[in-house]
């Protein structure tokens, strides 16, 4: 079943890009419109200037339009826009008046396509991963994170230790990798290492999550060889700290195995993950950095969702 309505363009949020998350592109041409001749050169600048202002599309990313055809709106014609930039291409149906002078957007939700939540937690594999409240919890925030993330450094600091102080043992926070490899050359590194802590001792991967997100700069250092080294560094102290089994450790980041990195990137990308951070709670879907009240929100609605009390002072 396809579910379609008619939606003013101003009221579209988003097309393309999220706010507030990191996202991998590849370089491309500056933007441009193609067109074929079924819409007068100035109308189809026009719809590009509106697309691009109502949408804030970059320059870097390409529009082009369709020939318009009837549409079953009474008044307009419907045509396609597609948008590419670098390896990602999106279309999107819009509807444009006989005049010419009144765009509209036409959204369409196969609701086939459509996983529950429950059913879209139970295609997120979670096994082994260090858990951090209770395992036991009524509520799973699992979050889609890349170390090097400026945005999953500020969706980090949000997390912890103020929500998972506020709503004790309801929440259990869950990792799951998703480097952008493409622009943040050191994250692959940092997820291993972090992998390779969490083998061993829950405790110490949380302490190195929190130490890389809250030190990225200093992390980074002058080049990549200098960050790895810092990030080999990091997980040896944590090792110390948690009297893990160095050698172990070590062994471990010398070989920089990537392969359960690689497999959580191919499972993120099956529900649909394209940027971090990128939350799941409960199976709602968050992109990108979320202030701490919206965050309350989304919890608080999971938690009723499942016959439990989200009353602030339920929380401590």
């Amino acid at each position: 079943m396809v579910k379609a309505k008619f939606v003013p363009i101003h009221l579209l949020l988003s097309l393309v890009f999220m706010a507030g998350g990191c996202k991998a592109q590849t370089a491309t041409k500056p933007g441009s419109t193609a067109a074929g001749g079924g819409l007068p050169s100035e109308v189809v600048q026009r719809i590009e200037t509106a697309i691009r202002a109502q949408y804030n599309v970059p320059r870097g990313i390409n529009l082009a339009l369709s020939d318009p055809k009837p549409s079953d709106q009474q008044g307009y014609d419907q045509f396609t826009v597609t948008f590419t930039g670098g390896k990602n291409t999106s279309t999107h149906d819009f509807l444009i008046s006989k005049d010419r002078k009144t765009l509209a957007h036409l959204e369409k939700i196969d609701l086939a396509k459509i996983d529950l939540p429950a059913d879209l937690m139970a295609k997120i594999d979670v096994r082994g991963r260090p858990v951090r409240g209770n395992k036991a919890a009524t509520v799973t925030i699992v979050n889609y994170d890349d170390f090097q993330c400026p945005f999953c450094s500020r969706m980090h600091a949000t997390l912890f230790p103020s929500l998972l102080q506020q709503y004790g043992d309801k929440v259990r926070f869950i990792y799951k990798d998703y480097p952008l490899v493409e622009i943040h050359p050191w994250a692959m590194h940092a997820a291993v290492d972090a992998n390779c802590l969490a083998d061993q001792n829950n405790d110490a991967y949380w302490e190195f999550a929190d130490y890389i997100h809250s030190n990225q700069r200093k992390v980074a250092g002058a080049n990549s060889d200098e960050a790895f080294a810092n990030l080999d560094k990091a997980a040896q102290d944590e090792a110390g700290k948690f009297k893990l089994d160095e050698p172990k450790l070590s062994a471990c980041m010398k070989k920089q195995d990537q392969s359960a990195v690689r497999a959580s990137m191919a499972q993120a990308e099956k529900v649909g993950v394209d940027s971090t951070p990128t939350l799941f709670i409960n199976g709602e879907r968050i992109s990108g950095a979320v202030p701490e009240e919206e965050m309350r929100t989304i919890i608080d609605r999971a938690l009723t969702d499942a016959g439990k009390s989200a009353s602030p002072n339920a929380r401590k």
